[in-house]
């Protein structure tokens, strides 16, 4: 039991390192996500979808501390209680996620592994199972230093995790995991597999001398079995996704402009998904880059998620004289961690990404 428990503290330790580093390198990612699970269609728990980036970047910092913990074998009382706490909510919200099916991806190890919600379940059932055993036997965990050398490892890795925290707040993810980073071929990323096609499978209800006979197939109908009462289709298999599945640029009328804009040699593109939610320094400093973008070549695009009610206020209060078209708000978050951020295409290929602060060194 001893060699099992210190096994488990390794794993369980580095696991919760791992991922909770996953997460601070996209902090804004995680608060997205936690804004999913406080909506009104998840938990109903509107009151906190404020607080989601706070929250996000305290629940991720504190994952990584307790992992380092638990390596070090420090404050055991203390670390036992919060990774079973943890992993007793987090099991709970993966399971409502999954079987109400209200989140398709927990975010828990950010985009760069994404997890369906009952493999999200299992994993935190499995965690779950581990830590209980470790609650169990505090005893048995090992002990890697003396408590003063352990307090400063645990103070320095805080330190660093709020460090990396901001820098990546205030400009952007160290990685980029998500399918819209830097050298994507967009057209490409957008292409369909004909070949794999989602595959449904199909029930249909007849009437058969007052009697109901249920006849499945793959799509055809099956003829010869008399009244048809109803059908009922159901997804046994998911074909082929692309990488890019929600991206189109549109004019207020509904125009697809995506083409045009994806074949074209030099083209920028402010990414503001919500222009209510632009920083107001960022917004400030559009001028200067759409002035140096354009003198560099540059067709300067703006997208948003916002209304053109929103639009219009915007462009009036900040003067910008740059074409705003709309796009899906989940892919201008997805696009660019900044709000305003910019990104630069050359025929349909990613060749830089910007947060507002950095686009006075943005090379054009």
């Amino acid at each position: 039991m001893k060699i099992i428990a210190r096994i488990f503290q390794i794993f369980v330790g580095i696991l919760f390192i791992f991922s909770g580093l996953v997460k601070l390198n996209d902090p804004l990612g995680f608060s997205y996500k936690l804004d999913e699970y406080f909506s009104a269609a998840v938990l109903g728990l509107e009151f906190l979808q404020p607080l989601a980036l706070p929250i996000a970047i305290f629940v991720v910092i504190f994952e990584v501390v307790l992992g380092v913990m638990l390596l070090l074998g420090f404050q055991k009382k203390f670390t036992a209680w919060s990774l079973l706490l943890m992993i007793v909510f987090f099991t709970f919200l993966t399971f409502y996620s999954a079987y109400f099916n209200k989140v398709t991806d927990c975010g828990c190890f950010g985009d760069a592994i994404p997890l369906t919600p009952w493999e999200s379940f299992t994993k935190d059932v499995i965690l779950l199972i581990m830590i209980i055993v470790l609650f169990m036997k505090q005893d048995y965990w090992y002990s890697a230093f003396a408590k003063a050398k352990s307090s400063i490892i645990t103070l320095l890795a805080t330190i660093g995790c709020f460090a990396l925290a901001y820098y990546v707040l205030m400009h952007l993810p160290v990685l980029d995991f998500r399918a819209y980073k830097v050298g994507t071929n967009m057209v490409e990323a957008m292409k369909e597999d004909p070949t794999r096609p989602d595959v449904y499978e199909y029930k249909w209800y007849f009437n058969v001398d007052g009697a109901e006979k249920v006849v499945t197939t793959n799509g055809d109908y099956p003829s010869g079995y008399g009244e048809l009462v109803r059908y009922e289709t159901e997804l046994v298999e998911k074909g082929y996704e692309p990488p890019i599945h929600d991206f189109k640029i549109e004019d207020e009328n509904g125009e697809d402009f995506t083409s045009d804009f994806l074949t074209k040699p030099k083209v920028a593109m402010i990414i503001t998904y919500n222009l209510n939610k632009a920083e107001v320094e960022g917004l400030n400093k559009l001028n200067k880059f759409i002035d140096r973008a354009e003198t560099a070549g540059y067709e300067v695009i703006g997208l948003t998620a916002s209304s053109m009610d929103d639009v219009k206020t915007v462009m009036n209060k900040h003067e910008f004289s740059t074409t705003f078209y709309t796009a899906d708000e989940t892919a201008l978050k997805t696009i660019v961690r900044s709000v305003p951020g910019v990104i630069l295409v050359d025929r349909g290929i990613i060749t830089a990404k910007s947060h507002w602060n950095d686009l006075e060194s943005l090379e054009l």
